[in-house]
């Protein structure tokens, strides 16, 4: 019996210590809804003084706080929409605010490239070895390596930079041109939206900045210094061969630089021999080489081409009369010229001159003269002192000294800086020889011509083609 009794009283008080358990247990979970309540409360004074914590909690603590609660309460809340928002808004502000970047050139272009180039580094052209002097070359590529060279090269870097900044923005304006000009379009349209742009990128001020020489765009035979006066109703026709010739400047270093542009594919061979026959010219020029020897192997190159147009057969002629020529400060034709055919002057070219490689090719006879309305004027670089007894002349010679100064101008450009009844003072101002007139130059009629044209400098190292681009 006693083992009997001990069992029972064994079980009795295993029942007591369930009991007991069962009741702190469920003391335990009450503890723990009050504290989960107390904490829930907490939470919503939080977030109903968000607006006040958030003045004195930084900004990164404060949502980092807002993610924790998050995660406290469950996964639900973390994957809602409202802390998925929250998230986005800390990746935003991570991201690095861009201060004071590099402007960025609008389409079409109007922005400076002084702006583009805030350190005042313009792109360098294209890079070349000086052409051999004959047949000894080994002087020409020595130049790369000479320290007496490369201090010269840096003496004249300011002036190396002044070309440069010209030349990006021709570089900026005829790529726009490029893609801009179509069929149909008046020839003022075209010239007009050319030289306002050229003027928002070169940053026109006066002498100090601006455009070299009127926009040229000869169309087919007529080769060169064509420009439309006011009232010009001429149009761009698909068939046109249009050579675009412009000039931009700073503080007079010129860049002076063409291309062709055609719509119709049958002109291609004509395009390819000028094209090639200007990178010849530039491939053979260099400091002591023979201007004689350029113009020779530009033609070599230019009349080994042939184009077939409407079944018939032409060999591309060298024009002869036409070519390249030095440039100086605010002088576009500084003194030599650059022949592109045999038999020039033997007079070689020197150390850190400006040079323009123009070539001209034509279908026609390969002789151009002058014809048609003259648009194209300069005021005579050596002219003194020249005597005027009209009292409109001298206006006029005032005008033209204080907004084109010796640089070339045209009849629109008068009239946009305001000029009125002008022809007779011109005409005088001519005849007296204080200004010289470039009447377009025309060949056959019926005939095609094309151009090409860069700028670059011998500089004491290499020369430097400024007027490249990607373009051509």
């Amino acid at each position: 019996m006693a083992a009997v009794l001990d069992e029972v009283g064994k079980s009795a008080e295993k029942l007591v210590d369930e009991e007991k358990n069962e009741i702190v247990d469920e003391e335990d979970k009450t503890g723990a809804a009050e504290a989960s309540k107390k904490k829930k409360k907490k939470k919503k004074k939080k977030k109903a003084g968000a607006g006040e914590a958030s003045a004195d909690v930084p900004e990164g603590e404060e949502d980092k706080a807002k993610d924790d609660d998050a995660v406290a309460e469950g996964t639900t809340e973390v994957n809602n929409g409202e802390t998925e928002e929250v998230k986005k808004k800390k990746k935003k502000k991570r991201k690095p605010k861009d201060k004071g970047g590099v402007k960025q050139q609008t389409d079409p272009p109007s922005i400076p490239v002084s702006e583009l180039f805030p350190d005042g580094n313009f792109p360098v052209g294209q890079i070349m070895v000086h052409g051999p002097a004959g047949v000894d070359d080994r002087m020409a590529k020595l130049r790369f390596t000479s320290e007496e060279a490369r201090a010269l090269d840096r003496m004249h870097n300011d002036i190396y930079n002044e070309a440069r900044q010209a030349a990006e923005a021709h570089r900026q304006t005829r790529r726009h041109i490029m893609e801009w000009i179509k069929p149909g379009m008046t020839m003022i349209e075209i010239c007009n939206e050319l030289e306002e742009t050229a003027r928002k990128l070169i940053g026109e001020d006066g002498l100090l900045a601006g455009l070299a020489f009127p926009t040229g765009c000869s169309r087919n035979h007529c080769a060169a210094h064509y420009t439309p006066n006011a009232g010009d109703p001429t149009v761009l026709e698909f068939d046109d061969v249009t050579k675009i010739d412009f000039g931009t400047h700073i503080n007079g270093r010129i860049i002076d630089c063409a291309f062709t542009l055609i719509f119709n594919s049958k002109y291609d061979p004509l395009i390819e021999a000028v094209r090639d026959a200007t990178n010849t010219g530039i491939k053979a020029a260099g400091i002591d080489v023979q201007l004689c020897d350029v113009g020779a192997a530009i033609q070599e190159v230019m009349e080994s081409y042939e184009v077939e147009l409407d079944g018939k057969t032409y060999q591309v002629k060298s024009i002869r009369n036409l070519n390249g020529h030095s440039i100086s400060p605010y002088r576009i034709h500084a003194g030599k010229t650059v022949p592109i055919v045999r038999g020039g002057e033997a007079i070689r070219m020197e150390e850190n001159e400006f040079y323009a490689i123009e070539t001209f090719g034509s279908t026609g006879r390969g002789v151009v003269h002058d014809d048609m309305e003259c648009s194209h004027y300069m005021k005579s670089f050596d002219a003194g002192f020249v005597p005027l007894r009209l009292q409109s002349s001298k206006s006029l010679l005032n005008t033209i000294n204080k907004h084109f100064g010796t640089l070339a101008f045209c009849k629109r450009w008068l009239d946009r800086v305001g000029c009125t009844k002008y022809q007779m003072a011109l005409k005088d101002l001519c005849e007296k020889g204080a200004v010289e007139a470039y009447p377009p130059l025309v060949d056959v009629k019926g005939c095609y011509t094309a151009q090409f044209e860069h700028t670059l400098v011998l500089r004491p190292t290499c020369k430097e083609v400024i007027s490249r681009g990607d373009d051509y």
